[in-house]
């Protein structure tokens, strides 16, 4: 496959007018054109990598918790439609017998057409009871090392990041041990600054939804988002326009800068769907438009229901955030994250041939996934 006269988004992270070559589902470049070899002219669309998602729940009436097969299969077909071709779905707040019937699923899962499983999430259960947010506190509990282990290796260390509130009894330690088998995320807590900046000293580098289940900034107590400032970590954002105000994410991008901000959708079963009633982590969910709240809650916010595409196309076009940069958040970023990103993420020569095709207003013309058309 070739592509011919789009504005490929290069790794220099700016758009450029060249062809593309895809040769065994791979990107290559300077290699010359085969006999044969179907050619596919993008005159006046730009190029993008697959998008890589490393937080989301769930998608067309299935959660990834349902640890069903058929479920994960659908998320993943319903991803890869949206240009979404690399997830890391994240897990609720469960008891460890429940999380084995997920990390059982994921580790049997074989995707022949959808968006490549390439991670696991493991948004709970070491959280603060006091900023569960829409986990069930039922099953909120410390730290433990070897709980992780035992599900680390039972999903066939798929495990790519690990969610903690660090202020908690045994927190500490547990990142210390094991930041080096999982990138450790700062999630769901009531930390302050001098405890977040020990958690970053002892390992942790990541930012789970920033400026949500967590606290603020003020000038007297400057909170963990400063220290993840401070300590480089990587910040989550939900740029779906319900989580955070468009100030706020134009904010985060200028302060911590486009190289360390990552786009999440952390999109519920009722992404792709109509309004109504659904359900996340056991709980019951309202959804009225792009906003899902928790039914007995309604203050209180359940995941989105917006695709991670949507949440970069709409990043770029209401809240002025640089398409550049919001391409490099949604895709390379994440995968570097995870690290995946020597497969995914980028058009760089080596990386899988998962390309977007879409016009100006960043409309979808069509998917590739791995140098196949799937949409278009």
């Amino acid at each position: 496959m070739i592509i011919k006269n789009a504005k490929v988004y290069t790794p220099q992270h700016t758009f450029a007018v060249r062809d593309l070559v895809i040769r065994d589902g791979r990107i290559v470049f300077g290699a010359p054109p085969l006999e044969g070899e179907e050619v596919l002219d993008a005159q006046g669309l730009y190029a993008l990598p697959g998008l890589v998602d490393i937080h989301f729940h769930g998608a067309v009436g299935h959660d990834f918790c349902d640890a069903d097969e058929a479920g994960l299969q659908a998320i993943a077909d319903f991803e890869a439609s949206k240009g979404v071709l690399a997830i890391c779905p994240a897990t609720m707040t469960f008891s460890e017998e429940i999380l084995n019937g997920i990390m059982d699923v994921a580790a049997a899962h074989q995707n022949t057409s959808g968006a490549d499983l390439v991670g696991i999430n493991m948004e709970g259960p070491y959280i603060s009871p006091r900023k569960v947010g829409a986990q069930n506190p039922k099953y909120v509990m410390g730290a433990d090392v070897g709980m992780f282990r035992r599900l680390q290796q039972r999903s066939g260390g798929l495990i790519k990041l690990v969610d903690i509130a660090p202020e908690e009894p045994g927190a500490l330690d547990f990142i210390r041990s094991c930041a080096g088998e999982a990138r450790i995320s700062i999630a769901h807590t009531c930390a302050d600054y001098d405890t977040a900046k020990a958690a970053f000293a002892a390992g942790a580098s990541h930012m789970t939804h920033l400026y949500n289940a967590m606290p603020g900034i003020t000038h007297r107590e400057p909170g963990p988002i400063i220290a993840a400032l401070e300590e480089h970590a990587e910040v989550e954002l939900i740029t779906d326009g319900v989580h955070i105000h468009p100030a706020m994410v134009r904010f985060t991008f200028n302060t911590f800068g486009d190289d360390r901000v990552v786009l999440v959708a952390d999109s519920m079963m009722a992404c792709g769907l109509p309004d109504g009633s659904y359900s996340l982590g056991g709980q019951a969910v309202t959804v009225h438009g792009p906003r899902a709240v928790l039914t007995e809650h309604p203050d209180t916010i359940a995941g989105s229901a917006t695709c991670l595409y949507d949440c970069m196309r709409r990043a770029v076009l209401e809240m002025r955030v640089p398409l550049e940069s919001a391409v490099r958040a949604a895709s390379e970023n994440p995968a570097r994250s995870i690290g995946i990103d020597r497969d995914y993420g980028s058009l760089d020569a080596g990386r899988y041939g998962n390309v977007i095709l879409a016009d100006k207003d960043l409309n979808i013309h069509t998917v590739l996934r791995r140098g196949q058309v799937i949409v278009g």
